[in-house]
């Protein structure tokens, strides 16, 4: 891809970020190099006049999960709402690497929690969409028991977006963990019906549902690659696409 003779597929999209890409590799904690390398593919998509929606997960700094074998101590919604507190910290860290690159941004959170951060408002979101803002989306849906996943289709279909981006460790969706089988077949394109029958790992199922309901495409790509989001919202034919 040219460095600046490119046209967006998209005018809205909404990107999936997992807590790990801020991370330091597999480690705990929140890497600013990370951060600015996203940030800067963010900075050109927005220059591109693509209206930005960004949901950010927290497994980075902390998961839920990770206390199930805990016993009684800490109740599982208790460690969901943990989880969620992290997004928010990872949606800081994105927030403020942005405006130092002097892109406008809006923090807004479905755990209410004024001093940091705007709650989520639906039609306020559309607003700051609509004037070029990158609207970065932490807290999860607000609830426990569901993913990240959840609420990216969630905020998705609310916001009208043209594509979920799925950003992953792993490029694409394969008929086996490519981790592990190094003869895992990569799928290019899939259909929902395709996923929902031979039950390929795109998403969580909920929210598959929800994007297979709504109509809305999920590409599933490796956020790694050379300027890969930056090429995901170019329709550049990279990871895999799942839709009708």
């Amino acid at each position: 891809m040219p460095d600046t003779d490119w046209t967006p597929k998209y005018k809205r999209v909404l990107l999936k970020l997992s807590g790990e890409a801020l991370g330091h590799g597999g480690k705990s904690g929140i890497s600013l190099d990370e951060a600015a390398a996203i940030g800067e593919q963010l900075k050109r998509v927005v220059a591109r006049g693509v209206q930005l929606a960004v949901v950010v997960g927290g497994g980075n700094i902390l998961r839920g999960a990770q206390f199930s074998a805990g016993g009684e101590t800490i109740k599982p919604a208790t460690a969901d709402y943990m989880g969620m507190l992290a997004t928010v910290m990872n949606g800081l860290a994105l927030q403020d690497t942005l405006e130092a690159m002097g892109v406008e941004t809006r923090l807004q959170s479905a755990v209410r929690m004024e001093t940091v951060a705007e709650p989520y408002i639906r039609r306020r979101a559309l607003r700051h969409l609509e004037k070029g803002r990158v609207v970065i989306l932490a807290g999860g849906t607000g609830n426990p028991f569901v993913t990240t996943d959840t609420a990216a289709a969630l905020r998705g279909t609310e916001l009208g977006v043209e594509v979920v981006l799925k950003a992953t460790r792993v490029d694409g969706v394969y008929n086996a963990d490519p981790e592990v089988n190094e003869f895992a077949e990569k799928y290019d394109r899939l259909t929902y019906d395709k996923v929902m029958r031979d039950g390929l790992r795109v998403m969580d199922m909920g929210a598959f549902d929800m994007c297979r309901t709504a109509k809305l495409p999920i590409l599933v790509f490796n956020y790694k690659r050379d300027r890969a989001i930056e090429r995901a919202v170019a329709g550049e034919p990279i990871g895999t696409i799942v839709a009708g």
